[in-house]
């Protein structure tokens, strides 16, 4: 039986650095992404339990036509960690995957997605508003994974909730398949992050990266530190930071 054509995730997080990782690994002659980054496979909304792996496969066939021998296929969608359902369905397909998952400080992280989903219109809410209002407007739609569902784009404060999304992983798979990354490093020193990517996946070293410029830079204005919604941002993902140091060994401060 042949093994599952996709051997790598870029897992997650959303709004931390997924979209430079993808272009930088892309760029090496023994990766292969999809041209559009994320396929979207495990979390579409027809995704049915009882495909095999060649079924999943199958799905990701039309972002691998240009393949060549030898190389590794990966994907880079970032909420595949997000929830357990999709790891879940990741282990089913290929237990073996290994897990790439750049994380940042979830408060800025919350913020970040929050003005992305305002310069997309469709968030008609303030900062302080939006994050009020989360838990009711995720209340019904927690396994809810249709294109513009509420978990997708207003999942502020749960998507920073880090090491339960570990946890989660964590049940399913080795610690050895799973690499921690910081947003930080990856922008502070694209070369040696990206070399401890492909020595995790196996892969020989390539030529210096050549820096992306503005794409760990957000167009908008960053809310002040006692602004209304970075305060309760703050106060709903407190002990989030020293939680995940403490059961996963990942310090997010600088």
């Amino acid at each position: 039986m042949p093994e599952p054509r996709i051997g790598f995730l870029i897992g997650g997080v959303q709004k931390a650095g997924t979209t430079a990782l993808a272009r930088y690994l892309s760029a090496h002659p023994g990766i292969a992404l999809p041209a559009c980054k994320e396929a979207h496979v495990f979390d579409a909304g027809d995704f049915d339990e009882a495909w095999s792996s060649a079924d999943v496969d199958a799905r990701f066939a039309s972002h691998f036509a240009g393949v060549t021998a030898g190389q590794r296929c990966g994907d880079a969608t970032p909420l595949t960690v997000f929830h357990p359902t999709l790891v879940a369905r990741v282990a089913r397909y290929n237990p073996a995957m290994r897990w790439v998952l750049l994380l940042r400080d979830p408060v800025e992280r919350a913020i970040s997605h929050y003005f992305m989903e305002r310069a997309r219109g469709t968030e008609p809410r303030t900062l302080l508003g939006a994050v009020l209002a989360e838990r009711a407007r995720l209340r019904a739609h927690q396994h809810d994974f249709a294109a513009g569902s509420p978990l997708r784009k207003w999942s502020y404060v749960a998507r920073g909730r880090y090491a339960r999304q570990l946890d989660s992983v964590l049940a399913h798979f080795p610690r050895q398949q799973l690499l921690l990354l910081r947003s930080q490093d990856l922008a502070a020193d694209p070369q040696a992050t990206i070399s401890r990517v492909l020595g995790f996946l196996g892969l020989p070293g390539q030529e210096p990266v050549a820096a992306l410029g503005r794409v760990f830079e957000g167009s908008y204005r960053t809310p002040g530190p006692l602004s209304p919604g970075r305060l309760l941002l703050r106060w709903r993902l407190r002990g989030e930071v020293a939680g995940l140091k403490a059961r996963h060994a990942i310090d997010l401060r600088d």
